[in-house]
């Protein structure tokens, strides 16, 4: 975290990546990422605001079949386009 203490956009990609290795669960990213959004203070710059807002709804079904409107695929296709936009 930075010193205003909301998450780096280091951290930000890292949930990315937690996603796609299985280290968190879609429901924790989107509480985290959550938290974050919804924290009408703080300001973001643009590549962290569209990542987090990313985030923030990765576990949606898309029926209850368990499948997510955000599959494996689109999830690892927005990290890449994360690190993209980061480079720019």
């Amino acid at each position: 975290m930075d010193a205003s203490r909301r998450p780096t956009l280091h951290e930000i990609e890292d949930r990315f990546v937690a996603i796609v290795e299985g280290r968190l669960t879609r429901d924790e990213v989107d509480r985290w990422a959550g938290r974050w959004v919804t924290d009408d203070w703080l300001d973001w710059d643009d590549v962290s605001w569209w990542a987090l807002s990313l985030l923030h709804g990765i576990d949606l079904p898309v029926d209850e079949s368990g499948s997510y409107l955000h599959d494996d695929e689109q999830v690892s296709e927005r990290l890449a386009e994360l690190r993209k936009r980061r480079t720019m």
